[in-house]
């Protein structure tokens, strides 16, 4: 009996304590679990696959997954305290959505547009699909807010405002080729990531006031699918200007709808007010009273083209460059939707031009091939 006590004793010991490493071991294993992980990618190349969380500055220390089906709902008293009452000191323009604001939501500047709109379900499924988005060249929707007969939309704020702005304004920018490439390369790309989504998503509205740029001079294609807050009913949008008209597919009004082809042509034109440093509805054609669509379609490489490049960019550039450049726009402007290149071959091919001038010249003519980014390229 005595030899017997101890072994039975020994064997409990051993039972409690193999279960209590048992227990140990599941309760490590579900911590595991529900530790979320952050991203490794890149924020210029997300994935449209995968799970992966994208940190966003919105909260501090809020991971959002980037395939969240949902965006951030903001109280009315949340974007009061925001903009100081939509005060007119915050007001920082007016679009087609209604007026923007400028607001602080937990030390994160952001951009308000309201407009008076009774609440709906359809705006906020719009919203989810929109705020789904993230990639560095397309600014992002972060929520939205429904009350009081008012409908907001929040996006990130772009401190140094928009390509137009800065080419068509009183700005003193100083924007050499190699900028104006290096902005349309990155558009392009934030276009040709919209385009490569399940399903595609087509901007509808791109033109050169809807490319802005961060304190760095990264272009952002803001308004994506805005479009689609406002289209009548007929589907073909709401009522543009002569101007804005200009960037629209012809073949839209025909069709009554608009595809990632169609944003094609809209780039084609964005190209050509890059190059030009003039808006589309201004630009004169050398030796002809021609519209864009049909100057392009007559257009080769001995085209004179004197009157069509910005003289503010002095002789920055090869003049193969510029032909190349001039090439692709054409390209986009095909009339027939089906003869205009994929936004993917446009940046590519754009990444080539600019790859090729960044060898052959420099900024100012002299030092190191690089380009100039941020406040160095105010002037005053």
């Amino acid at each position: 009996m005595s030899t017997v006590l101890p072994a039975v004793l020994g064997g409990v010991a051993g039972a409690v304590a193999l279960l209590m490493l048992l227990v140990i071991l599941i309760h490590f294993w579900m911590l595991r679990r529900s530790v979320p992980r952050t991203a490794e990618s890149s924020s210029s190349d997300p994935s449209p696959q995968g799970s992966r969380s994208v940190e966003l500055p919105l909260t501090v220390g809020i991971s959002y997954p980037s395939d969240l089906q949902g965006a951030r709902c903001f109280s009315l008293e949340d974007l009061n305290k925001a903009t100081k009452n939509f005060s007119e000191n915050n007001l920082v323009g007016e679009g087609n959505f209604g007026e923007v604001y400028k607001g602080l939501i937990l030390d994160m500047i952001v951009a308000v547009k309201r407009r008076s709109a009774s609440p709906s379900q359809e705006f906020v499924q719009k919203v989810q699909k929109l705020s789904s988005i993230r990639h560095r060249n397309i600014v992002s929707l972060l929520g939205y807010c429904q009350e009081s007969n008012l409908q907001m939309l929040i996006y990130e704020y772009i401190p140094n405002g928009s390509i137009s702005s800065h080419l068509f304004g009183t700005s003193n920018t100083r924007l050499e080729f190699k900028h104006r490439l290096s902005i349309a390369c990155r558009a392009a790309k934030g276009l040709a990531y919209l385009h490569s989504l399940n399903p595609p998503v087509v901007h509808m509205d791109f033109k050169t006031a809807n490319v802005l740029v961060d304190e760095n001079y990264i272009p952002k294609v803001a308004d994506v699918g805005l479009q689609n807050f406002l289209r009548r009913n007929d589907g073909a949008g709401p009522s543009q200007t002569k101007a804005e008209n200009l960037f629209l597919d012809p073949g839209v009004c025909e069709s009554r709808s608009f595809t990632d082809k169609s944003d094609v042509y809209s780039f084609g034109v964005f190209l050509l007010e890059l190059v030009s440093g003039t808006e589309a509805s201004q630009l004169q054609f050398t030796g002809s009273n021609q519209g864009i669509t049909e100057w392009a379609q007559d257009y080769d490489d001995s085209s004179d083209i004197s009157a069509l490049i910005d003289r503010r960019m002095a002789r920055s550039f090869t003049d193969k460059g510029l032909r190349d450049l001039l090439r692709l726009a054409v390209w986009c402007l095909n009339p027939s939707a089906g003869g205009r290149p994929p936004m993917s071959f446009v940046g590519s091919e754009l990444d080539r031009i600019l790859d090729k001038e960044m060898s052959l010249t420099t900024i100012m003519g002299e030092g190191t091939p690089t380009l100039t980014l941020g406040s160095e390229l105010f002037m005053s």
